[in-house]
């Protein structure tokens, strides 16, 4: 697979690459209901809400927090079974920072959060249910 020197190089490479929400995304690769990609963030994320898939996530660089809870305000339909919104604060409250994995199950609303305007780059395992 992907050696973590590897993913830490793509930093530098995704950061051109931030659109409005101030990410960048790379998917990496598809096997049977796994799928792989690496992110770049320089601020916090909306609120999704996947219905059928789970993600897990080790954080490469940098340092975030994990809101898991709470509600989406006006969300909007992004893909099959996921939305998107404005977040309004959440329940739980996870910080993990490089080399440290964090959750996002199934059925449940979670945004990633910057810390402070730092920037942070973590591989995602996204699991179909």
């Amino acid at each position: 697979m992907w050696k973590s020197a590897e993913l830490k190089a793509f930093t530098k490479s995704m950061a051109p690459k931030i659109d409005a929400n101030k990410v960048a995304t790379q998917q990496l690769g598809k096997v049977g209901n796994y799928s792989f990609m690496v992110a770049h963030r320089e601020g916090s994320g909306e609120g999704e809400f996947h219905e059928v898939v789970a993600d897990v996530f080790f954080v490469q660089s940098g340092v975030a927090t994990l809101v898991i809870g709470g509600k989406i305000v006006d969300g909007k339909t992004t893909a099959p079974n996921e939305i998107r919104g404005p977040f309004d604060r959440g329940r739980h409250r996870k910080e993990t920072r490089g080399g440290r994995r964090g959750n996002h199950p199934g059925k449940n609303r979670a945004p990633v959060e910057g810390r402070g305007g730092e920037e942070f780059t973590y591989f995602v395992v996204k699991v179909t249910q």
